[in-house]
């Protein structure tokens, strides 16, 4: 028997951005299927725009994982996270072992394909690269939701997430920013 995907299953438990106040709860279930939406729509427009060569599935794929440790370690707070190298360090460690643990629940045979999903592989450095933009977009997404809502307690995220998207300079966040991110400050009926 094996629990992989029970544990997978409570990723809905696990909620994000615990140190401050919201108007819309966020858990890593639903946070992993936006960045995972976000990716793929990067891969696509660095392929299509900016002449790159990158498996937009795969992308996808990878996103969709790239936050199951926490279902073990729950989800460290950013400002806590890299508050100093040594604490950073000390938690990357911790989710290897969380990691770790997950692949352990697995058939044997299933391992080596999960091992790939679970642990960063130079074979997939840019791929990663594109999750961790995108998981950066949809920090700053749920910022201008609850911006919009009123909650001013994301004031201070909302602005250093622009900034450090900004400072990333690259051309496929560029466009998602231009295109797509203008949308979310709209209502239902604004969408039309």
């Amino acid at each position: 028997m094996s629990h992989f995907f029970a544990y997978l299953a409570r990723m809905k438990f696990i909620q994000r951005w615990g140190l401050m106040r919201n108007t819309q709860l966020e858990n890593i279930q639903e946070h992993s299927l936006q960045v995972a939406m976000i990716a793929h729509g990067l891969a696509l427009i660095r392929n299509r725009l900016y002449g790159g060569n990158l498996d937009v599935s795969r992308v996808a794929v990878l996103a969709l994982f790239h936050d199951v440790s926490e279902v073990i370690t729950g989800d460290l707070a950013t400002p806590i996270k890299y508050f100093n190298p040594k604490i950073k360090s000390a938690y990357n460690e911790i989710e290897e072992v969380a990691s770790q643990k997950l692949l352990n629940m697995l058939p044997e045979e299933l391992c080596e394909e999960y091992h790939e999903l679970l642990f960063h592989h130079d074979k997939d450095a840019a791929l990663w690269a594109l999750v961790k933009s995108a998981d950066k977009i949809a920090a700053y997404l749920k910022c201008l939701e609850e911006l919009k809502s009123g909650n001013n307690e994301f004031i201070q995220a909302e602005k250093l997430l622009k900034a450090k998207l900004r400072e990333m300079n690259q051309p496929e966040v560029n466009y998602f920013m231009e295109k797509f991110v203008p949308s979310f400050a709209l209502t239902l009926d604004e969408l039309g």
